[in-house]
């Protein structure tokens, strides 16, 4: 099989609801320190060097939804900076809040389509790829926007440090297959599944989000794939 041509965009809307005065403002207040800039005339960025304080590893969270998960992460793995990818005005407002409230200073943001970000970052720079709950994109004419695809599993491997991983979880079982296949022909990344069971199990310290207690509700039983870098 041909790989995919990685010509696609794989995100719907960029703003939901009108926000309020206060979410305006603190869009307007703390976004713009926080946002990730990528360099001109196609430099890498230096990952470690966007966060004021020290960094162990950097973790790539695309398309962070609500952003509680990325908060979580941010909170417990103080000594980790975490860049957070969300074209979708209404999600990067309620991760900002989270920011603003837990006084997260590990936490950095970009606003734009996640292909370009990972273009942008050097061979090897991460330690983990999370890649949550993307949206499905269930018609078949619309398959070619999904965001898992030959090309783009080839760079998230190109970014990861060798035992990185790239965590992927969904509730649509389609979807789950369809990025097994994908996984299986890039051959920099290793499905670390051992028993059936692996796949049904939340990643340690998951602290779940708003739209997988949805799906649980709708009777949709999520997939939790890790990949390791080799």
């Amino acid at each position: 099989m041909q790989p995919e041509s990685p010509e696609r965009a794989f995100f719907g809307r960029r703003k939901g609801k009108r926000l309020r005065p206060g979410q305006e403002d603190r869009l307007a207040a703390l976004l713009p320190s926080l946002r990730v800039v990528l360099p001109e005339n196609g430099g890498r960025l230096d990952p470690p060097a966007l966060f004021p304080n020290p960094v162990d590893e950097v973790w790539l969270e695309i398309g962070f939804g609500g952003g509680e998960h990325l908060a979580d992460n941010a909170e417990k793995h103080p000594g980790t900076g975490l860049i957070g990818c969300e074209p979708f005005v209404n999600g990067v407002v309620k991760l900002l809040g989270e920011i603003d409230e837990r006084g997260l200073t590990n936490v950095r943001i970009r606003d734009e389509d996640a292909t370009q970000l990972l273009a942008a970052l050097p061979d090897a720079s991460l330690a983990r790829v999370y890649l949550l709950y993307p949206d499905p994109w269930p018609k078949r004419r619309q398959r070619k926007r999904r965001f898992v695809s030959d090309a783009s599993l080839a760079e998230i491997a190109r970014v990861l440090r060798p035992g990185g991983v790239f965590r992927f979880a969904t509730d649509i079982d389609d979807y789950a297959g369809w990025t097994l296949v994908r996984a299986a022909r890039c051959a920099s990344l290793r499905w670390t599944a051992a028993r059936a069971a692996d796949w049904l199990t939340p990643f340690p310290g998951w602290p779940g989000t708003r739209y997988e207690a949805k799906a649980k509700g709708a009777g949709r039983r999520p997939s939790y794939l890790t990949f390791e870098r080799i």
